[in-house]
């Protein structure tokens, strides 16, 4: 386990207490998205094609700092498109820290060693780098050379500083086991504090949707990867071992899509972090006017493959406390990648998909149209005609 005693402490209180006060459903992290701009263009990724006035949308420091305050969440995931674009970023992140929030900063660290010095070590702040394999892996995930090289020489830089560095790493059904192995070798010897591990989401808009794992796909795969590494305990991961043990089909788990609500330049993203289809004002409206049992695996066509860390994370956690003896147990001996896999959700009831997504781009558009000055907004074709015509 990656994850610092002081974060497990403070997070396990937070449980405890929400335990305590029988609260159903709560959050374990925001996934805190202040704009969709990126200066990559990731096959795999759906965020990027939205049009211009969208990708030039930014949350402002009070709302980023009003949605953790009104989230509630003990660590915040600050995701994007690419953070370090937001000129306020370090702002953000001070006043999360302030806050004793845990701030996860999710980079493609291009801008990194750039930025490095606008930011201070903190035992709650953590660079969260996204690396997807070896070289050849990462710079044919990203679609441009060189990104990789550029990634390692942040991370020696950031960790040279005194800076807690993770790597978040999305493997695709083209991923080979034994390569990936090799690959979380090399992140243990760069001195990487955790790795962060998901199989890819087939996104409604990314561009790429070949090469998506399924769940029969992503079970034999973290079976064969984890196989390579002592059943996972070579590699020091900053997720539950239970969420590890899932992912290599020994637990039968729902997703607990409101474990890590997001909050984007749209809103409060309904049903989570991967699924947009509807947007709430508050953090409130989200939690309590969602229907969430219209989502997730078995219930809707969309989540049928999905096993991402976003959704079933806070399933574990949750599974953690309340079995802590099988959690000990996986994390002593370790994820077990032989012999029968736990039964799978069935799919034959889940409602079929509705792609409903662009509507909501529509909305903001106009939103953004409408919030513009008089004098920046087109005429209309006849108004234009008029003012011609007396020139």
């Amino acid at each position: 386990m990656a994850i610092p005693f002081l974060q497990v402490a403070r997070v396990g209180a937070y449980i405890v207490g929400k335990h305590l006060s029988r609260q159903k459903r709560y959050p374990l992290a925001l996934m805190l998205e202040p704009l969709f701009r990126c200066n990559l263009a990731c096959s795999g990724c759906g965020k990027i094609d939205y049009p211009d006035p969208i990708l030039n949308q930014r949350l402002s420091v009070q709302e980023c700092l009003e949605a953790v305050d009104e989230c509630g969440a003990p660590v915040v995931s600050i995701a994007g498109g690419e953070p370090l674009l937001h000129k306020e970023m370090p702002e953000i992140v001070q006043g999360i820290i302030a806050r004793r929030k845990f701030v996860y900063l999710c980079t493609n660290a291009l801008l990194m060693e750039k930025k490095l010095d606008q930011y201070q070590p903190s035992p709650y702040f953590v660079w969260s780098v996204h690396l997807d394999g070896d070289r050849e892996m990462h710079d044919r995930s990203v679609c441009q050379e060189g990104v990789y090289d550029r990634c390692v020489e942040a991370i020696r830089l950031a960790k040279e500083r005194g800076f807690r560095v993770n790597i978040n790493c999305t493997l695709f059904n083209d991923a080979q086991p034994e390569r990936v192995a090799k690959f979380f070798d090399s992140v243990k010897a760069l001195g990487v504090d955790g790795i962060t591990v998901s199989p890819g989401y087939a996104y409604e808009r990314a561009p790429d949707q070949q090469h998506f794992l399924n769940r029969g796909k992503t079970r034999q795969l973290f079976r064969d990867i984890l196989s390579r590494g002592r059943a996972g305990k070579n590699w020091a991961f900053s997720q539950s071992t239970l969420f590890l043990d899932f992912l290599a089909g020994n637990q039968t788990y729902h997703c607990t899509p409101w474990g890590n609500p997001a909050r984007t330049v749209f809103g409060w993203q309904r049903p989570c972090y991967l699924v947009g289809e509807g947007y709430a004002a508050t953090f409130r409206e989200l939690m309590d006017e969602t229907d969430w049992d219209a989502y997730g695996t078995g219930n809707y066509e969309k989540c049928a493959d999905c096993m991402v860390h976003s959704g079933y994370e806070a399933t574990a956690v949750a599974d953690t406390f309340a079995h802590p003896l099988k959690a000990l147990g996986v994390s002593l001996r370790g994820v077990r990648t032989s012999g029968p896999m736990a039964p799978d959700i069935a799919l034959d009831k889940q409602r079929p998909a509705e792609y409903v997504f662009s509507r909501h781009v529509e909305i903001k558009l106009e939103e953004i149209q409408r919030a513009k000055p008089a004098a920046n907004r087109p005429r209309p074709a006849k108004a234009q005609a008029d003012a011609a015509a007396t020139h």
